[in-house]
């Protein structure tokens, strides 16, 4: 059972129909309404009433609802005590994909400890799928994700889009395929440069799997995340495929031990860089500074992106 299930029913209440709720808070009616079915199928109680002309709580549901708003009223009071009493020592935990850009994530997260110096903030290297859990489930405060242009995103999170990129060849400058302007997906299939893709469950899995249409190349590494596709770039050990804004500016990058060059048959594509959190509960005030602040810093110029975002 979560938190936001109940309130949802709470906001069925209220606003009087399922679609209603649905609309305030921004998310599609069949997904409020298997959320619902969950909470039902977990408590054995069916808490709305279905018909044709909409759905809206049931007698039972009713009868449940002095004890739904209890468990919410415990729950707000104990997230306001928590955040007065440890205002300042605060653990804040930030989900975040290996493909995030350094140079947004590290100077975001200097100067929160500037404003909040004895709030923890915990950075944890994840998938995406993990991180969406996670947030739902509580565990993260903030995710740093990838998206492919038209990927859906979980309705239950608020998404804001911090970078948008194209996707890169990444490689050493003295590279055989670093002296041409652009590379295509035949130049990565040609054995020249041995390929470094990311492992099932990553983005770029996903994209360089539909780039070379299930082809695959002579020889590849599979690895866990892009840093560690970019430190085997590094060593020599052949060329990877990540968003521009992984590359641009990274450490390695700035230290000559790795460039890029832009992918003919990716120009048409999109990668998304989001922040995300949840859409219910209450936020506390330094998630709420932090999430800001990669707003703002993503604005900035010079952070590294191919089109503002």
């Amino acid at each position: 059972m979560r938190i936001e299930q109940l309130e949802y029913i709470a906001a069925v209440t209220r606003l009087g129909s399922l679609r209603r709720a649905a609309e305030e808070l921004h998310l599609s009616q069949p997904a409020l309404s298997e959320t619902v079915r969950n909470l039902e199928r977990e408590l054995g109680v069916d808490l709305l009433e279905r018909k044709r002309s909409g759905a809206t709580i049931s007698a039972e549901g009713r009868e449940l609802l002095p004890h739904i708003a209890g468990v919410i009223e415990a729950v707000d009071r104990l997230r306001g005590a928590a955040g007065d009493q440890h205002r300042v020592s605060r653990m804040i935990r930030l989900g975040t994909v290996n493909t995030a850009t350094v140079p947004l994530l590290i100077p975001a997260v200097r100067e929160f400890r500037a404003t909040h110096p004895v709030t923890q903030v915990e950075v944890v290297g994840a998938q995406q799928a993990e991180i969406h859990r996670a947030l739902l489930e509580g565990s993260f405060d903030l995710g740093l994700v990838n998206c492919l242009q038209g990927d859906d995103v979980p309705p239950a999170l608020e998404s804001t889009v911090l970078l948008r990129g194209r996707p890169v060849v990444c490689l050493r400058p003295d590279s055989p395929l670093a002296a041409r302007p652009a590379v295509s997906a035949a130049d990565l299939l040609d054995g020249r440069e041995p390929l470094i893709v990311m492992r099932s469950g990553y983005l770029m899995h996903r994209f360089i799997h539909r780039l070379l249409a299930g082809r695959t190349p002579s020889f590849s590494y599979s690895t866990d995340g892009a840093e560690m596709g970019k430190l085997m770039v590094a060593e020599g050990l052949g060329v990877t495929v990540l968003p521009d804004f992984s590359v641009v500016g990274d450490p390695l990058e700035r230290g000559g031990a790795i460039t890029h060059r832009p992918l003919v048959d990716g120009e048409a594509t999109e990668v998304l860089l989001m922040v995300q959190r949840r859409r219910s509960g209450s936020v506390p005030r330094a998630v709420r500074d932090l999430h800001e602040l990669f707003v703002r810093r993503a604005d900035t110029p010079g952070t590294p992106r191919a089109t503002a975002p």
